[in-house]
């Protein structure tokens, strides 16, 4: 059974500082958890209503307990914490994703499985983009987190040091299905009420839009995921990626 320290340790990982300091996230779900298990990553506790007898790494709870430690509002039939994997170091070869002060978690948890799905396996996030393993980041993700190797850098630095084109998306940029698109190059998505910041866009070689179809120009912009959906699957359509 479940510990007072395993609850209290549990239940402080819903706060970035302690994540940090322990070097632990939280996974909930028999999906998402298996997904982190077959990508290796390195498992540090696993908590089923119904423990599985040929798994001694589960250890059973009770359903109000694991309500009391899990993050979503009803409870899934397991939880597990596991150790924050270092990233690999970057490399400069494909596309790589830059987020720029996305707050929403669940924005964040979807981009990085729509990386996943394309096939992009480097996302860099400004540093005051939401946590990648706050707990409904990973929920997003569906376990594609584990298949994408995520940096959080001083942007600005990074752009300023690759010798990739930068393609940068804003609302008034030359139109994407008219924009010659480079296999190895960097493209930036900014935050969803603001955009990409000035200081981001003066670093950028190409900027780029989505244009719009409807007759009735009403909708003010794309939510953020939707529109890295469609860049995605124009990098990947033009150049074969």
């Amino acid at each position: 059974m479940i510990s007072k320290g395993q609850i209290k340790l549990i239940s402080s990982l819903q706060q970035k500082k302690y994540r940090i300091k322990e070097g632990l996230f939280i996974a909930e779900g028999p999906k998402v958890i298996g997904e982190l298990l077959n990508q290796g990553l390195e498992l540090h506790s696993h908590f089923h209503l119904h423990p599985s007898p040929d798994d001694t790494s589960q250890q059973e709870i009770s359903e109000a307990l694991l309500q009391k430690i899990s993050c979503l509002k009803k409870a899934n039939t397991s939880l597990a914490t596991f150790k924050i994997p270092t990233p690999p170091p970057l490399v400069s070869a494909g596309l790589t994703l830059v987020v720029d002060a996305l707050r929403d978690p669940g924005n964040l948890g979807t981009i990085i499985r729509l990386c996943d799905w394309f096939g992009v396996t480097q996302l860099v996030c400004s540093r005051d983009t939401v946590d990648c393993y706050n707990p409904k980041v990973v929920q997003a993700s569906m376990g594609s987190i584990a298949r994408v190797c995520i940096h959080y850098l001083e942007i600005d630095h990074y752009l300023q040091q690759s010798k990739l084109p930068i393609y940068t998306a804003i609302m008034d940029g030359e139109n994407v299905y008219e924009t010659t698109l480079a296999s190895d190059a960097i493209l930036i998505v900014g935050n969803e009420a603001n955009g990409v910041s000035q200081k981001i866009k003066a670093l950028s070689t190409d900027l780029i839009a989505i244009p719009q179809y409807g007759k009735v120009h009403a909708t003010e912009s794309l939510n953020v995921a939707t529109a890295t959906a469609i860049l995605l699957s124009e990098f990947a359509r033009t150049t074969g990626r």
